[in-house]
């Protein structure tokens, strides 16, 4: 296998991958703000990261990579989620029932998108007496300041205080100076300057921060900044500099570049980082989504409604859909999409439901196409074109993360009762697993069944027909026979794989 090379934003060249230290590999990744229900977009990163994550896994071990996804459970849009849902409740238990219910959403969202459990997943309430320190930190070494705006006092970091600012998002700070384009807000002495701590309203969330600054010592009821939390969750975890940052193209500026200012300033470093990953953005249906649009669509409504494309769309499909597209590129996600990545899906489902993960290796040439900057659109080619072992090819669709690991323990163990001539229960509970990936739920199924046979019973050919011929095209097949016993016609059905 080739060396691991990656696209590096903070470079802006293809770089060989060198981890600082090989037995701990490290990787932070920009997690979910849980007000509301994950949408397909915030899926993307998701899922390239996963692959990443288990790239690493593959060359140097499970246990030689650390990889930590935070969840942002501190933020004004939480806020106003919990006083519109609960205004009976106290404001924090509000808000606890708002951030639960939505984290447990997006775990099973990235379950069922096939995405490894990452080491550690921080949350930005545990960690508030560590941004309170490197608040105080910054005002020490004079990169940030306390000031008191029209909602109340603040800390603000000093952007001038930091000559490299804007090197990743490749913004030069003398644009933003007063008098360019931007106007500079009564309190703050650069227009540029971020917010590290925030004064609370009475009906806002709060904890107490004191700072010191030029010997007079203040005590703030207030909340952090949104871009603090990332720099000292993920010194917490990995150190004050580590391997891997990613996220989406849109948190280059402004959080990516204000967390590598507060990090590195912090700490005296000149990377929070080595190297810089984002993934491209993501349209619907050839648009933008927005709910104005009415294309935003959550991972949760694909996974369990009709809403898009008439159908329930799997996991694994979702997945393949998103990998088809380079993460660097764009991506239109239509659901002629999808329809192309259920078509594939089908076909590594007939070969790869024949093994079990480790009964094979990981294909070479999969391996070489990860290596070279993630391309999982010519991993999956060359997993299409491939004449190696067939276990070896299931392998390599079970390591991109696109069959469903679930199945596959049912499977593996349908085989083996089999093989004993045993008749299991589990059978029936495969069959029900198969059909609701079809998006045609059992009772549905059942009704269409009873159409047909009436149908049947007056000799209406045609409609009987029309029926038996969606469900097929739905990969249902419907079986015709007699009972032994009273001589009707039943009829019994199978998803085709």
């Amino acid at each position: 296998m080739s060396e691991l090379k990656f696209w590096n934003t903070l470079t802006r060249a293809k770089e060989e991958f060198q981890p600082i230290d090989k037995d701990n590999v490290r990787m932070y990744v920009c997690g979910p703000t849980v007000y509301d229900y994950a949408h397909i977009g915030n899926a993307r990163p998701l899922i390239v990261f996963d692959v990443l994550y288990r790239l690493l896994r593959h060359v140097y071990g499970k246990d030689h990579v650390t990889y930590v996804r935070n969840i942002t459970d501190v933020d004004d849009k939480i806020n106003a989620r919990a006083l519109r849902d609960y205004p009976d409740l106290p404001l924090n238990e509000a808000i606890s029932k708002v951030t639960e219910k939505t984290a447990e959403r997006f775990h099973k969202d990235a379950a069922a998108l096939g995405c490894l459990t990452p080491t550690h997943e921080p949350r930005a309430t545990a960690h508030i007496d560590g941004m309170v320190r490197m608040i105080q930190t910054l005002i020490d070494k004079g990169n940030a300041y306390v000031t008191a705006g029209r909602e109340g006092r603040e800390v603000l970091f000093s952007v001038s205080s930091m000559p490299a600012y804007g090197k990743l998002s490749n913004r030069k700070l003398e644009d933003q100076q007063a008098g360019a384009r931007v106007a500079v807000e009564y309190h703050k002495r650069n227009a540029a300057d971020f917010v590290l701590w925030k004064e609370s309203a009475a009906d806002e969330p709060g904890w107490d921060g004191t700072f010191t600054e030029g010997g007079e010592t203040v005590t703030i009821h207030g909340r952090p900044g949104w871009h603090i939390e990332c720099s000292v969750m993920s010194e917490h975890h990995l150190g004050e500099t580590f391997d891997i940052h990613g996220g989406g193209l849109d948190l280059i500026f402004p959080h990516h570049e204000n967390e590598i200012a507060q990090s590195c300033c912090a700490h005296g470093n000149d990377r929070m980082a080595n190297l810089w990953m984002h993934n491209g953005f993501l349209q619907v249906e050839g648009k933008k989504m927005s709910k104005s649009e009415g294309n935003f669509v959550t991972i949760a409504e694909l996974l369990e409604t009709e809403e898009f494309g008439g159908r329930k769309w799997p996991g694994e499909v979702l997945r393949l859909a998103m990998l088809m597209t380079h993460y660097r590129e764009p991506i239109d996600f239509s659901v002629k999409r999808l329809e192309e990545a259920k078509s594939v899906s089908v076909s590594f489902a007939n070969l790869v439901r024949r093994f079990t993960p480790g009964d094979g290796m990981v294909v070479p040439e999969v391996l070489e196409a990860l290596a070279d900057d993630l391309n999982t659109p010519a991993a999956i080619q060359a997993i299409q074109r491939s004449k190696a072992d067939p276990a070896d090819i299931a392998e390599s669709i079970y390591f991109l993360g696109l069959e469903s690991l679930e199945i596959a323990a049912i499977s593996a163990k349908l085989r083996a009762e089999q093989k004993a001539g045993i008749r299991s229960s589990l059978e029936g509970a495969f069959d029900l697993m198969q059909l609701e990936e079809t998006g045609v739920s059992k009772e549905a199924l059942e009704e269409l069944i009873n159409q047909r046979l009436a149908f049947i019973a007056t000799k209406n050919w045609a409609e009987a027909d029309r029926i038996r011929d969606e469900l097929l095209a739905k990969g249902i097949q419907l079986k015709d026979g007699k009972d032994p016993e009273t001589g009707e016609r039943v009829t019994t059905w199978e998803v085709k794989r």
